[in-house]
């Protein structure tokens, strides 16, 4: 299965933001794109500024006609860990089920965009962690980061725990980049660019209603 899976550092780093531009990238040069998230959260709550939910928020960048349960086939209403909301609405999430929907949306497109939760350890139940859904699938990892002060450890931690589970982690990007960096966030780039050996992209804040304006990235290579 060709394709990428998109992890992060923690919650509300821009895992959805770099899926999606992703997809976006590969949708516009002719790629037939399928998207998938593992579990989403938090439906109850308004989404910030009126943008949309990260399963349609993905399936409109990826040109997609996929179904909410094709793309995320676990949805929960409270903004909590998926074990916990798959306890809550009793509806716990089913591993075997999981990775087949991914494997199957994978199958009907020419590459797939998976997006995780939260990060890398984060329970998807308490006996099966996004990590196992990963290496389940074996693509190789986008990791999201924030550019500010702490995800130089952050970020380094989690391209390790990438690479001990014999995944390649193929490239980082923070985001959102400002328009004129500090010399922190400057230093942070070059720091993880150099002891996590691993190419460093960066996204700005994005229009996410106008995916037209949104920058490429293809993180392949």
């Amino acid at each position: 299965m060709r394709g990428f899976f998109v992890t992060g550092t923690g919650t509300e780093v821009g895992k959805t933001v770099v899926a999606a531009v992703i997809a976006r990238t590969l949708a516009v040069t002719g790629d037939r794109v399928a998207v998938f998230k593992a579990a989403v959260s938090g439906l109850d709550d308004p989404v910030p500024n009126g943008n949309p939910p990260d399963h349609e928020l993905l399936r409109l960048a990826a040109e997609s006609s996929q179904t909410d349960d094709e793309i995320a086939p676990y949805r929960y209403g409270p903004p909590v860990s998926p074990h916990l909301g798959g306890e809550l609405a009793g509806r716990p999430i089913d591993p075997k089920r999981l990775g087949a929907a991914a494997r199957a949306a994978g199958d009907a497109a020419d590459v797939l965009v998976c997006e995780g939760v939260g990060g890398l350890l984060v329970p998807l139940t308490l006996d099966y962690l996004v990590r196992d859904f990963a290496r389940e699938l074996g693509l190789p990892v986008v990791i999201a980061a924030n550019p500010g002060l702490g995800t130089i450890n952050h970020t380094l931690l989690t391209v390790e725990g990438v690479r001990a589970v014999g995944l390649d982690p193929i490239r980082v990007v923070l985001t959102p980049w400002p328009d004129d960096p500090s010399a922190v966030e400057g230093s942070n780039r070059t720091a993880i660019e150099r002891l996590g050996e691993v190419p460093v992209d960066v996204l700005p804040r994005l229009d996410l209603e106008a995916p037209e304006t949104w920058p490429t990235l293809q993180p392949s290579g």
